[in-house]
């Protein structure tokens, strides 16, 4: 909104230049949603104490040592759109349409992530949303969002695939791209749903992808950087920094509140929100094979999971003390805040990996 209405008076004021600038817009929207997150944090935490009354937010198939989080207030990722959405709103160009693609994605999956919180308060239950109904939705909203950003992607690139460490090599993907998109977007979403289950494990890995991508989506999106680095380049997706930002200071804004112990959960409203905002950004920048390694974490707790369902299905043998992975290394006896941060480190190198294969072509 801000560079909306005030980029255009630059000529006649300079200081309002500023705002042509997407690299001051980022940084605007980085304190912005922090900001949102100090404020209205403690006033929504204590409506959701009030709202929680005596319904659980721990589910049965957990470690033991879960069970003396029972009463913190779930659905805290409510905090995290309010703040994405403020300071989106007022820092990016509300002309983009890839800004608002990536917003229908987030604000649709985190609606229905609330829903699915809200039926555990009311229901006074750990369980929510049937598991295909959920699925359902989000496929539906994925699908809209794909044909949205294929609709407004120069060719070839709008059903292409890149190849990550090679450059020039595009994939037409042809009619089978919107599948593929759409599992990106769903597999993300349900990836950061699967990985948080500690205290601060989730939104830090969120945070540091959510900064790759807002590293990836200005080069992309700049001619003269593209070139450079001889990825190819994608007019209007650099405006997908000022999402970025804005996702950055929400997570930080959020950590706040969500680190150990935690004062509040992001529940399905937050992960699935989140989940699904990275997965649209690598759809729109073309580095949905990137996302696999910076977002190589939960990659790795999705895989946990399926090898554990698989193993006890056709062996009736369990590979790990339980899953997703973070739970096995519970069940061993690691602290959690050791989980935690050892989980922080190896979120941290794979994003180095991720961002070298810019370069390494």
């Amino acid at each position: 909104m801000l560079y909306n209405l005030l980029a255009p008076l630059a000529d006649d004021f300079g200081p309002l230049n500023l705002f042509r600038y997407l690299t001051f817009r980022t940084g605007g929207a980085i304190m912005t949603a922090l900001i949102v997150s100090f404020i209205l944090g403690p006033i929504i935490i204590v409506w959701l104490k009030g709202q929680q009354g005596g319904a659980t937010n721990i589910r049965e198939d957990v470690p033991e040592g879960h069970l003396k989080k029972a009463g913190t207030p779930t659905m805290g990722g409510f905090l995290i759109l309010i703040a994405i959405l403020t300071s989106t709103l007022l820092w990016a160009d509300l002309s983009n349409h890839y800004v608002w693609s990536v917003l229908l994605v987030t604000l649709g999956f985190g609606a229905i992530g609330f829903a699915d919180d809200y039926l555990k308060l009311t229901e006074k239950t750990s369980k929510g949303l049937k598991g295909r109904s959920k699925l359902a939705l989000e496929i539906f909203i994925a699908t809209v969002a794909a044909y949205w950003i294929t609709s407004i992607t120069p060719a070839p690139l709008d059903e292409g695939l890149t190849i990550p460490f090679f450059k020039n090599v595009l994939i037409d993907l042809g009619w089978f791209f919107i599948p593929f998109a759409v599992f990106v977007v769903v597999g993300a979403s349900n990836a950061v749903n699967l990985t948080d289950g500690l205290d601060g494990l989730a939104i830090v890995p969120v945070m540091i992808a959510a900064g790759c991508f807002g590293i990836i989506s200005y080069l992309v999106g700049h001619f003269a950087y593209s070139g450079y680095l001889q990825i190819y380049h994608l007019p209007g997706t650099g405006e997908l920094s000022v999402f970025c930002g804005a996702l950055v200071g929400a997570s930080l804004g959020f950590l706040w509140y969500n680190a150990p112990p935690a004062m509040v959960f992001m529940g399905d409203t937050g992960s699935l929100a989140v989940g699904g905002a990275l997965g649209a950004l690598s759809v729109v920048t073309k580095h949905e094979l990137v996302l696999a390694i910076i977002g190589g974490l939960f990659v790795l707790e999705t895989i946990s999971v399926i090898v554990q369902v698989t193993s006890f299905k056709l062996t009736g043998k369990r590979v790990f003390a339980m899953a997703p992975l973070h739970h096995h290394y519970e069940k061993k006896g690691w602290a959690e805040s050791t989980i935690v941060i050892r989980f922080w480190i190896i979120a941290m190198v794979l994003a180095l990996i991720g961002l070298s294969t810019l370069k390494l072509r």
